[in-house]
């Protein structure tokens, strides 16, 4: 398999150095999602407004646009009114999560739903999700119509699935696997197999771009999940042990839960099983996670896909663009947020 990045240094300067190649390129999409969300309705406005405007990496977009470089699209504006689409898709999600989880913070600011309650976060995040479909039919690209219809189908269906398993302590590897594919890695997919699409890449090449996405995919949500544990609130932009306190069982329980003995194994059975779990109950998992060294485990099974996102681009001949977005693959495991 190909060698990852392991630096963080050069996997955050593969981050820039994407930004870089795309040259102005993010600030068209972002001038296009909010020309696309202009409304009479005021709270639509301003509740969109203060989504769009709490941050993030974009990272979905940069994919898009990425991969359609790295096919040789140079003319013409589908790849930024795509890259926008599924920015689109992924902030409606995130409305719509936080209404789910009861999220209070996400990127170190107050939640909309926080802010202007659940009934609001659900009808915007249905708004933007209703204005990313008209896009897709402005594209007129059946191909991606599909592509990113499925992913929207897929993410509902991961964070039902994700739902059905609350509180199972013993959850499966492979199921937790199944829900992240589903909720993260379906979106990340379609970013990179559109933008093989309109680049009119053959179907190879195309299905490669989709492997290397999944497989980021992937790779960044079990990152996450990971800082979930370790990280510092200020620094992840959100409650650190929110999936512990809300008893969702990710990938580092998993792993506790597959190296721990019967005892400890039935003490994460009984904490998972609480209607309310107290923060003695997450420094006794704390003590687990480090007993076991679950953190440095969580990332060896992160690395594993990101030598296959790496990899999946070897069939494209090499260029500056598919140096980057190969260095990319490293980013997931080298942040802190």
């Amino acid at each position: 398999m190909g060698s990852v990045i392991p630096l963080k240094k050069s996997a955050n300067s593969a981050y820039l150095d994407l930004r870089n190649l795309l040259d102005n390129k993010l600030e068209s999409v972002e001038k296009l999602i909010r020309l696309k969300l202009e409304s009479n309705v005021g709270l639509i406005k301003k509740m969109s407004d203060y989504h769009l405007g709490s941050g993030g990496k974009r990272i979905r977009a940069l994919l898009t646009m990425g991969a359609a470089k790295l096919g040789g699209y140079v003319e013409g504006s589908r790849d930024v009114n795509l890259a926008a689409c599924v920015e689109l898709i992924h902030g409606a999600t995130l409305l719509h999560d936080d209404v789910v989880d009861e999220s209070e913070i996400r990127r170190g600011i107050k939640t909309t739903n926080s802010m202007w309650g659940n009934q609001s976060s659900i009808l915007v995040g249905d708004y933007l999700f209703s204005r990313c479909f008209e896009m897709m039919v402005e594209d007129g690209n059946l191909e991606v119509l599909q592509l990113l219809s499925s992913a929207s189908s897929k993410i509902v269906l991961g964070e039902v699935m994700q739902l059905e398993h609350k509180g199972e302590a013993d959850l499966l590897e492979e199921n937790y696997i199944k829900i992240i594919n589903l909720k993260t890695a379906a979106l990340f997919s379609a970013a990179t197999g559109v933008g093989g699409c309109v680049s009119n890449l053959n179907k190879k090449k195309r299905e490669a771009l989709e492997s290397y996405g999944k497989n980021i995919g992937l790779a960044f949500q079990i990152a996450d999940d990971a800082l979930d544990y370790f990280s510092k609130e200020k620094v992840f932009g959100k409650e650190i042990g929110k999936d512990f306190f809300e008893a969702k069982v990710t990938l580092p329980i998993v792993i506790v839960f597959q190296k721990a003995n019967s005892v400890e194994r039935n003490f994460l059975i009984d904490v998972f099983k609480k209607e309310i779990r107290q923060k003695k109950d997450f420094d006794d998992i704390l003590k687990l996670i480090k007993k076991y060294d679950v953190v440095n485990a969580t990332f060896k099974r992160a690395e594993y896909f990101v030598n296959v996102s790496y990899d999946a681009l070897g069939i494209f001949d090499d260029c500056k663009e598919k140096k980057i977005l190969q260095n990319l693959t490293g980013f997931s495991l080298n942040r802190s947020y």
